[in-house]
């Protein structure tokens, strides 16, 4: 098992007190501020598949940064991910390969929640023959996936995860179809919200599809989230009409941003720090979460 990194933390995150948390990801190390703001972690990059095997011998390096400060701070740690299209080892990709890994990790981490499949719909795994492919249910090798976890990791929420949810219908329904097929071996729906996804998304096309998925009756996870608009007002003005929305909803139990700090985010301009200044979007998060409106 891990060692603990002592870490000091602050006792003011953002959602502090909140029936739901409000979380980030961290990357290769934990920036002195996190804890102002954030109460759940994500790895950036370290627990994936693609970065931990590396030929067959296993590096926990970052993947052990994020859930040791989860641990230190008692904050949710999200372990992602297992089955992912876009980050995969090289070599032969089975069944009984992603097994030895789902097997070390859980036996390493005691994470809250697990991304157990990324993308089904947009980056659909290269071991999906290895696991059932389509199968009876046409979505066979992500219930093997899931049966898999379920068997070996059973204290963690089981969680999908996918982008292109929150902005489309359709794409809700097919996601739905998956969720269904896999029956109650899927624990919580997370909804990847990128810049791409919700920098143009109308309010009320984001309520009705939240609602849609909310009818599966399973918890749903707000993943990903960032917002790239300039001047900053514009990117506190996205943050303004779809962060509530998603965060009142009680079908909503926690969100999750993609970064926060300018320069260091995958997408350009998606930073709410910088520079050691808040920016309007961090600023107004900071007031709406401990406005009334804001509690939940």
């Amino acid at each position: 098992m891990f060692a603990l990194i002592a870490v000091a933390f602050a006792s003011s995150p953002l959602a502090k007190g909140q029936s739901k948390f409000l979380g980030n990801i961290i990357a290769a190390s934990v920036p002195a501020n996190w804890d102002t703001y954030w109460n759940q972690a994500t790895a950036e990059n370290g627990c994936k598949w693609g970065s931990v095997d590396q030929g067959g011998a296993y590096n926990w390096g970052q993947c052990d940064v994020t859930a040791n400060h989860c641990k230190t701070a008692g904050i949710p740690f999200k372990y992602h991910n297992f089955v992912w299209g876009s980050q995969e080892p090289s070599g032969s990709l089975t069944k009984e390969r992603i097994q030895k890994f789902m097997t070390a990790a859980c036996g390493r981490y005691s994470a809250q929640y697990i991304d157990v499949v990324n993308e089904p719909l947009h980056s659909p795994s290269n071991a999906r023959a290895s696991l059932g492919g389509s199968g009876a249910s046409g979505w066979d090798w992500v219930k093997t996936s899931f049966q898999m976890a379920s068997t070996t990791c059973g204290s963690s929420k089981l969680l999908i995860n996918e982008y292109g949810i929150i902005n489309d219908s359709g794409a809700v329904s097919r996601y739905l179809g998956i969720v269904k097929a896999c029956g109650s071996l899927i624990q919580g729906i997370g909804i990847q919200c990128h810049e791409f996804n919700i920098n143009n998304l109308a309010a009320a096309t984001c309520s009705s599809n939240l609602a849609t998925l909310a009818s599966a009756g399973l918890p749903i996870y707000p993943s990903e989230m960032d917002v790239s608009a300039s001047p900053e007002s514009a990117q506190a003005a996205v943050y303004q009409r779809i962060f509530p929305i998603l965060w009142k909803s009680t079908s909503v139990k926690g969100i999750t941003l993609w970064g926060w700090i300018g320069g260091q985010t995958w997408k350009a301009n998606t930073g709410i720090y910088e520079g050691g200044r808040e920016r309007q979007a961090l600023t107004w998060l900071k007031s709406y979460l401990d406005s009334a409106d804001g509690k939940v």
